[in-house]
């Protein structure tokens, strides 16, 4: 049986071994969940993942007015949350490490409330969201265990984490700039 004639509400399915790049390059949305390939790494995909929204948000704030980059962060979060669907609709596995769409658009948020800043702010900000999502304490994990499943709901269910992974980072850094 193929992971399309499945109903929304079967069980998830062992998660392949690592999607390759037949998958990435099989829909659109493949390529977008997994970061353009970023989320193939064999060796923490999430951070790999990060490292990745990284240097694509400062080649795009080099390239892109303000107001159209602020549009690609807004906009990031409804094409992951489509494409995150779609991967896991067609994968049948809940919440796989390789989808780094997630990690994307929520650190493109972060960076889009903290630049300009410096590497050493930028650097702080990636090791703070690298924490939150990977630690999940207090809120992240509650956002964690909040959306299971299939559907529109596990697709959101996956960015939902790193989004209060991203709140909670920049929270951390407006009390540190606050009382530094």
């Amino acid at each position: 049986m193929n992971a399309s004639s499945m109903s929304p509400d079967s069980p998830p399915q062992p998660a392949p071994s690592r999607p390759g790049w037949r998958f990435l390059l099989s829909h659109p949305a493949h390529l977008i969940a997994l970061g353009f390939g970023s989320g193939l790494s064999p060796i923490a995909p999430g951070t790999v993942g990060t490292l990745w929204a990284w240097v694509a948000y400062l080649v795009l704030q080099a390239w892109l007015p303000p107001t159209v980059l602020a549009g690609v962060v807004v906009a990031s979060i409804p094409v992951g949350w489509w494409a995150t669907t779609r991967c896991l609709n067609n994968t049948r596995v809940l919440d796989p490490g390789w989808i780094v769409v997630d990690e994307i658009m929520s650190f493109w948020l972060v960076l889009w409330l903290v630049l300009p800043a410096g590497w050493v702010a930028q650097l702080v900000a990636f090791a703070l969201f690298r924490f939150f999502d990977a630690v999940k304490p207090g809120p992240v994990g509650w956002a964690d265990r909040l959306f299971h499943g299939f559907g529109w709901r596990g697709g959101f269910g996956v960015l939902f984490d790193d989004l209060v992974a991203a709140f909670c980072t920049l929270l951390v850094i407006a009390a540190w700039r606050q009382f530094a």
